[in-house]
This record gives C-alpha cells, sequence and structure tokens, in this order.
C-alpha cells in the first residue's frame, strides 16, 4: 500500500474526503430507519469509488464564463470558458474587467453538480480543478493510491473548461449581423455573431448591486445621510432596477450561479433620458445671483454635504482636502451650469430698471451687455463666491479669511477657464 510523499498531498486528500464526508452525513441523516440505503451509500462514498464515478460524470458538466442557456431554455449551442484576464482590453465595461478575480460558472445536468463543488475547493489560494488543470503531481496522488488513475482522474476533471464537441449555434440562440464593411448592401461585409450570456460578469454585476443595497456599510451609510451625518462610504442608489428570473421553478436548470442567485438576474435601467426644459428666467429684483443659485437641487445637496463632512472634523491629511475640494469644485462647476442657462437668455435683459444685481454679476450672466472687464468680473464673482460659501459653513463651523481665500483661488480657476473657453468659441 503506498504513502503519501509530502504534507501537501495528506492536506489536499484531507480536503477531498472532508468533503465527501460532510456530504455522506448529510445523506445519512435522512436514512436513519432504513439499512439497506445506507449501506448502498457508504459503499458509493468511499473515496476512490466516488472519485471514479465523478471522472466519469464530470463529462456531464461544462465549467463556462458565457453562457448560451439564458439566451433560451432550449438551446443546445455551445458555451465558453475563457479567462477574463486573457480578454482584450477595451474601454467599454465587459468579461475583461474581472481579471483573475471571477467565479466560474457550470451548465449541464445539474445532477452532476457535486463533481463542481467538489473541484471549486480550494488550497491556498488555488481551487482543485486549477490544480488539475496545471496537472499538479501532488493533486493526482492524493485523488488515488495508484498514479495511472490519479492522472486519469485529474485529466478529466481538467475537461471541465474545454468546449463540449464542435462548437456551434443553435435555432433558439439570438445572432446578429455586424457590420465590419462600409458598404452596407454588401452581404460580404458582415460578421455573424452568436450572442452569449457573459455569466461571470453577471454573476459580479449582482453581487455588487446586493452589496450596495442590502450590505452593512450601505446601510450604514443610508442611516447617516438619513441622519444628516457623514460616512465614509458613498451611497448608490440603482433607479429602475429590473429582476428577470431565469429557469423558473428550476435555475439549477440554467446554471450553477443562477441557482445560487435563486435565478435572480438583475438589469440596469438602458432609458433614453427624459428631457426636462428649464424655465429660465432674467434674475431680477435679487441683489446677488447667488440668492438664485443657493435654491439649486445639486446646489443644497452639495453644500449640505460640505457642511456635514467638515462637522464631522476628519482628519486633516490629504485624503479630507481632496475630498473638501472635490466638493467644492462641484458646486463651482454648478455655477457654471447655472451661468450657462441664464447666458441662454436674449441679451440685454440685465439693463432692466428691475434688474438689481451688482455690475459683475450682471456682466458674467449677460456678458454681452455689459462693459466691464473679464478679468474684473471673474475676480469678483469668485469672492462674491468664497462669501457666500463661507456664510453657508459659518453658523456651524468657524470660517474666516484662510478658507474665504481657498474658496476664491478655486473659484478663480475654474472661473477664468470658463469665461476663457467661451470667448474661444465665439
Amino acid at each position: 500500500m503506498s504513502t503519501l510523499s509530502n504534507p501537501r498531498q495528506a492536506e489536499l486528500q484531507s480536503l477531498i474526503h472532508g468533503f465527501l464526508s460532510e456530504r455522506l452525513n448529510a445523506k445519512l441523516e435522512k436514512l436513519a430507519e432504513h439499512a439497506p440505503k445506507r449501506n448502498k451509500l457508504l459503499e458509493q462514498f468511499q473515496p476512490e469509488v466516488w472519485l471514479e464515478d465523478a471522472a466519469r460524470r464530470v463529462a456531464q458538466i461544462q465549467a463556462v464564463t458565457h453562457s448560451l442557456k439564458p439566451i433560451h431554455p432550449d438551446a443546445r449551442g455551445s458555451s465558453l470558458f475563457h479567462e477574463p484576464a486573457s480578454m482584450p482590453a477595451l474601454d467599454e465595461v465587459g468579461s475583461h474587467l474581472l481579471g483573475s478575480a471571477f467565479d466560474t460558472d457550470v451548465v449541464g445536468n445539474a445532477a452532476a453538480l457535486d463533481v463542481y463543488k467538489l473541484l471549486k475547493i480550494e488550497h491556498d489560494g488555488q481551487s482543485l480543478l486549477r490544480l488539475a488543470v496545471d496537472a499538479d503531481a501532488d493533486l493526482g496522488r492524493a485523488l488515488s493510491k495508484d498514479p495511472s488513475k490519479g492522472q486519469a482522474w485529474m485529466a478529466a476533471f481538467a475537461g471541465l473548461t474545454a468546449p463540449r464537441g464542435k462548437i456551434s449555434s443553435h435555432k433558439h440562440a439570438k445572432q446578429i449581423y455586424w457590420p465590419i464593411g462600409s458598404d452596407p448592401h454588401d452581404d460580404a461585409g458582415y460578421h455573424l455573431l452568436a450572442l452569449l450570456y457573459p455569466t461571470s460578469l453577471v454573476h459580479r454585476v449582482y453581487r455588487t448591486v446586493q452589496n450596495d443595497r442590502f450590505g452593512e456599510d450601505a446601510k450604514a451609510a443610508r442611516q447617516a445621510r438619513k441622519a444628516g451625518e457623514w460616512h465614509d462610504r458613498p451611497v448608490r442608489e440603482y433607479p429602475n432596477l429590473a429582476v428577470q428570473k431565469l429557469g423558473g421553478t428550476k435555475p439549477q436548470n440554467i446554471s450553477q450561479l443562477n441557482s445560487e442567485r435563486r435565478g435572480d438576474n438583475y438589469l440596469l435601467a438602458s432609458l433614453p433620458p427624459v428631457w426636462q426644459s428649464l424655465s429660465i428666467k432674467p434674475l431680477l429684483g435679487v441683489r446677488s445671483l447667488f440668492q438664485v443659485y443657493r435654491w439649486r437641487r445639486e446646489v443644497r445637496s452639495l453644500s449640505g454635504q460640505l457642511r456635514r463632512f467638515l462637522e464631522a472634523d476628519p482628519v486633516g491629511n490629504l485624503r479630507t482636502r481632496a475630498r473638501r475640494d472635490a466638493l467644492v469644485d462641484a458646486l463651482i462647476d454648478e455655477l457654471i451650469q447655472f451661468t450657462a442657462e441664464v447666458r441662454q437668455l436674449d441679451p440685454g435683459w440685465s439693463c432692466d430698471p428691475q434688474c438689481e444685481l451688482p455690475p459683475a454679476h450682471g456682466a458674467w450672466l449677460d456678458p454681452n451687455a455689459a462693459d466691464s472687464q473679464a478679468v474684473e468680473r471673474v475676480d469678483a464673482l469668485a469672492a462674491d463666491f468664497a462669501n457666500w460659501l463661507n456664510a453657508q459653513l459659518r453658523k456651524p463651523l468657524p470660517m474666516g479669511d484662510p478658507e474665504y481665500l481657498h474658496w476664491r483661488k478655486l473659484a478663480r480657476e475654474q472661473l477664468k477657464d470658463y469665461d476663457a473657453e467661451v470667448a474661444h468659441e465665439q
């Protein structure tokens, strides 16, 4: 009788035997009063017996990253396994972004999924499937005391990622013609693409959305937002999220990962934006453009975020300064957006007797009707923005000259760039 020659082989064998023992015990509990069936199970779960059967049954399933069944449950074409890290890097979102950290899916006979559950077990960060694909000698010895059997079973398990038969499509599969030439009338100028479902990517999206919706950190962040407090985790929302059910009452018939999700597959909203026409009116009867600007929804949200962030007395480091400046920059962006909207009005509105804006404000919002120099109006507006922001924060916080000078500097830089860009376009 041969023995294992090193501790690693013993560790691998222990993982395999532990998996079989756990599954056997779960089945024996259901057969406490049925001795014949218990004896049959005990025989079936002898390691060499079970592994030999598993090596035979593994051909009934396939490890995939892109599957066909979700396209149509009756499709009989090919599914594929393609490691995301080996895919070309693209700017678009796709499976290539998963890198080496991805969930492998399994399709085929659901009754053989127990084989894949064994191969998912990890040792030192590598799955048994990965070791089988690499023809790991220690795994071969851990599988069987007979070296030839161990190698044969390992080769059978490694075949889990290989395509089943000749690669083919099916009448229930979806196909599209993709233009590759410049003449749409040329029938030869197209590729016929057979679409597959990016099941590994879909599973990552599902887990991300679940965590953003129901994770403990996400719940704490929402609670902090509700209480008007700062939290270091952003709150992510998914409006108009839809759930597509695959597999009905038997999601395992679609795939292993689909079964783990109970058939749920998230569909992010893919809708054209709803155009909302803004009611742009001259700023009459107000003594500062900030009296109107401050009521914009984004301005109220951003100024509130900034106030809560600073109230939390964050540590004075680079990360804190970057977060603070990012919020102020966003407020300045809103000021520029507000400016662009008002400048759509017919020139000359600031000359109306009812216009009480300071000269710099009128010259900034109605530049064609004003004769002040661009630098002067930028400097004046940047100073007024800094004063306005200090006023928004001063009630709970000690805002003074250092903060004023910093806000003014940030605003002046962006407003000057915007003014120069508009002048260049004209």
